[in-house]
């Protein structure tokens, strides 16, 4: 093999590592990770993060889903902290759209 072999070895194995890490900056940028088909084939899952408000630098507020029902927890240097349990879960913004156009 001469050094021009070589170069675009190292050329085209670079584009596949900046692709590979574009596609992987795009998916957590818009969200995309937990809404991407998983290769097991499970479908429904049980638990998950409905939404996080960062209070400062080591604290954060993360509502979290179980089923039907929603929990607040407050994650910090002390450990994560219980605020609120058996939070019921807001309808589906379409069932609200159904609802009112009734």
């Amino acid at each position: 093999m001469d050094l021009d072999s070589y170069f675009r070895f190292l050329a085209a194995l670079v584009l596949v590592i900046a692709l590979i890490g574009a596609v992987a900056w795009v998916v957590r940028r818009f969200g995309l990770a937990g809404r991407l088909p998983s290769i097991g084939g499970r479908t429904a899952r049980r638990l998950g993060v409905v939404e996080y408000m960062t209070l400062d630098p080591k604290t954060r507020l993360v509502l979290i889903r179980r089923d039907d029902t929603q929990h607040l927890l407050l994650l910090g240097a002390a450990g994560p902290v219980v605020v609120e349990r058996g939070i019921e879960a807001l309808p589906e913004p379409e069932t609200i759209k159904a609802e009112a156009a009734e």
